[in-house]
């Protein structure tokens, strides 16, 4: 095992709490549903880089069946752990490869819609209404999809063992507590929400339509 490259635990510590704190900057929790929901991907992260330069526990319980297959690759070496990059014979530096760059998208993607989603949420709780404009008209719950970006970005650029448990599991868990929010929501705006949630689909965003202020509970409407 190349050891300069692992057993780095500060670097776990530092980097996951620059992640979870860039998370909580974008996000803004509030309620215990929001602080849920940093957690989960709090844990995720935290998993990912202990990995990642503590002790790479998939490269060593995995290292002799992939050695067995894919040979001349030193599979305890960090850059083994950009798995996708070096199952697919990408030889060259592997944080310049397909996946590695694809998952610098997701995750800045992933970014990009908590930041358009928070300060849209905030008005619209401060005003006692429905957040339906921005980002929100065009998919209900922008900060789930975000979060599940991230997610898997994270996947995509150093993938283990526990995180591939650990992903399916928080997806799960992301779209339980949007339909819990739906729930509550309807509860509490009845018939707007009603409408809204025919308007607008849940996750994947919808390309045209009637702009967010003429959605019910905007502050056009």
């Amino acid at each position: 095992m190349d050891r300069s490259a692992y057993g780095l635990w500060y670097l776990v510590a530092i980097n996951s709490a620059f992640f979870i704190l860039f998370a909580w900057s974008f996000f803004r929790p509030v309620s215990g549903r929001d602080w849920r929901s940093l957690g989960m991907l709090s844990a995720f992260v935290l998993a990912f880089f202990a990995e990642m330069y503590g002790f790479p526990l998939t490269l060593y319980l995995l290292s002799g069946w992939l050695s067995a297959r894919i040979p001349g690759v030193d599979w305890l070496g960090h850059d083994a752990g950009h798995l996708l990059e070096m199952l697919f014979g990408w030889r060259a530096n592997p944080h310049f490869g397909p996946f590695h760059l694809l998952s610098f998208v997701l995750i800045g993607g992933g970014f990009w819609l908590l930041a358009e989603a928070w300060p849209v949420l905030y008005r619209a709780q401060r005003e006692r209404r429905l957040a339906v404009e921005g980002v929100y008209g065009r998919m209900r719950h922008p900060q789930y999809v975000g979060f599940v970006l991230i997610l898997t970005g994270f996947l995509l650029q150093w993938p283990t063992l526990l995180t591939l448990l650990l992903y399916p599991v928080l997806v799960i868990a992301y779209a339980r507590l949007a339909r819990k929010e739906e729930r509550e929501c309807l509860q509490r705006f009845g018939d707007d929400y009603a409408r809204y949630m025919r308007t607008v689909p849940r996750y994947v965003p919808r390309r045209r339509g009637r702009p967010g202020g003429s959605l019910p509970g905007s502050p056009a409407s």
